[in-house]
């Protein structure tokens, strides 16, 4: 039941949504700076993207039984620096790649890519730097930033600070599926070297700094040491899809030659099986994967028969949700 206000408390003055702490035409002006950002990314397959309540893709019509693959990640952490060193135009690439090289593990094409970037107070110019890495990232990815989510929620982080997630979907025909299924010991595991850290494991590389202190090099691998920390995530996307088209996988483990499996190695080693096969189904081996190494006698003087790809990094994967902007 509802009471009316005794007349020993007036009404206050009326409240707006930005007397509340969101700012909507921040919000509209971000989005048109997104446009023309998300328009380089566009592709065959989208059939409408930013502004709609909904994206829409259409699954390309050369695949004959398309498998759609999903993946869900973050940075993690190395936003921590972001915000301390004002280095926001590389962590969008980090957002997208983690989860497409994820999705790449399967065997597939990235598709698509949604974003989400939330707030307590929304900083235009920050923003459009972050997502103008996300559509850096997509673009090299050859998948179209097709919507995304901007959530301004005051009092739900500290001014200057902010967090994101990302969601890649991608398709691969069904026969080409890659899951280790026919690796064997013998096989010879290749490493894609990183560009650096990645986005993982930056609790252990900020404390690092921490304890560094004023003792921190000054450069890092040739470059200044800032930008050496924060170099983004490599993105894999176009050279392993250009391999397996080159070096398909083998129908059984007699057949010589071709690429098995993949693994993205994110939060855990090889030897584990950390990260394989993540995408959806929790993280198990493919195969006897301590096994396959330790038998694999790996020489310089051996000629691999088939090779099991896997780059070189770690992080914990992380979850998200996210919609249209």
């Amino acid at each position: 039941m509802l009471h009316p206000m005794s007349s020993s408390h007036p009404a206050s003055s009326p409240i707006s949504y930005k007397d509340a702490g969101v700012d909507i035409d921040a919000g509209d002006a971000l989005v048109e700076r997104i446009k023309p950002l998300a328009k380089k990314t566009m592709r065959e397959g989208v059939l409408a993207g930013i502004g709609g309540f909904g994206a829409l893709f259409e699954v390309p019509k050369r695949y004959q039984e398309p498998v759609l693959v999903s993946g869900t990640d973050g940075v993690g952490t190395k936003l921590k620096l972001a915000f301390k060193w004002n280095m926001h135009d590389t962590v969008g690439i980090d957002l997208v790649a983690m989860s497409v090289n994820d999705v790449l593990v399967q065997g597939a094409e990235p598709l698509f890519f949604l974003d989400y970037f939330a707030c307590g107070k929304l900083d235009v110019d920050t923003a459009a730097a972050v997502v103008g890495g996300i559509a850096r990232g997509c673009e090299l990815s050859g998948c179209a930033l097709i919507g995304g989510e901007t959530a301004e929620m005051p009092g739900m982080y500290p001014a200057g600070e902010y967090d994101l997630a990302g969601f890649a979907v991608g398709a691969v025909e069904k026969s080409k599926i890659l899951t280790g299924r026919n690796v064997a010991a013998g096989d010879v595991v290749l490493g894609l070297a990183s560009a650096g850290v990645h986005s993982n494991g930056f609790s252990l590389v900020r404390k690092c700094i921490e304890r560094a202190g004023d003792s921190a090099p000054a450069t890092l691998d040739g470059k200044p040491f800032k930008q050496a920390v924060m170099e983004p995530t490599r993105l894999y996307v176009k050279n392993v899809l250009a391999a397996l088209a080159k070096h398909p996988a083998p129908q059984d483990a007699a057949s010589a030659g071709g690429i098995k499996a993949l693994a993205h190695i994110t939060g855990g080693g090889l030897l584990d099986g950390s990260g394989i096969g993540r995408a959806g189904q929790g993280r198990r081996p493919i195969g006897e994967t301590r096994a396959q190494i330790e038998a694999s006698h790996l020489r310089a003087d051996r000629h691999p028969r088939h090779a099991v790809a896997a780059d070189r990094n770690g992080q914990t994967g992380r979850a998200g949700t996210r919609g249209n902007r």
